[in-house]
């Protein structure tokens, strides 16, 4: 899959450069992006090794995969010498995340000069959404 964009979200996309290390961690996968609209779509699968005394995925670990899922939404809608750290980030956790497949949707809701606001939910490879999310991220230049 090819994009007319450049930056380092489109880098990866592309291939051209390697997903963070943390995404490579998780598997981070590209499934869909609309920059226009400020959605994006991404595939993440996670084994045993990221879960808790009673087998679920550990609280941080559902929390870093909607944090791939929202940031890099807003990264598609930035130019290419921009980035977009989240500031703060409040998940809500409703049910079980057993080690498997999840999706990961994400949206701008709102961006600005130099704040934006997201928000985005992940499903399991049986379809619950097992958690959601919002988050505010500042805009900056990368030098």
């Amino acid at each position: 899959m090819t994009f007319d964009r450049q930056g380092i979200l489109w880098d990866a996309i592309s291939g051209k450069t390697p997903p963070s290390p943390a995404a490579e961690l998780m598997a981070w996968t590209f499934r869909a992006v609309d920059p226009d609209a400020g959605t994006l779509e991404v595939g993440f699968a996670l084994d045993e090794r990221f879960t808790n005394p009673v087998g679920s995925i550990q609280g941080g670990f559902v929390a870093a995969m909607l944090d791939d899922t929202l940031g890099p939404a807003l990264v598609a809608t930035l130019e290419p010498n921009q980035f977009a750290p989240t500031v703060s980030l409040t998940v809500q956790y409703l049910a079980p995340a057993l080690p498997g497949e999840f999706v990961g949707y994400g949206r701008v809701v709102k961006k600005g000069r130099e704040i934006a606001f997201l928000e985005g939910y992940l499903v399991d490879a049986g379809g619950t959404t097992v958690a959601t999310a919002s988050a505010t991220s500042v805009i900056r230049i990368l030098r």
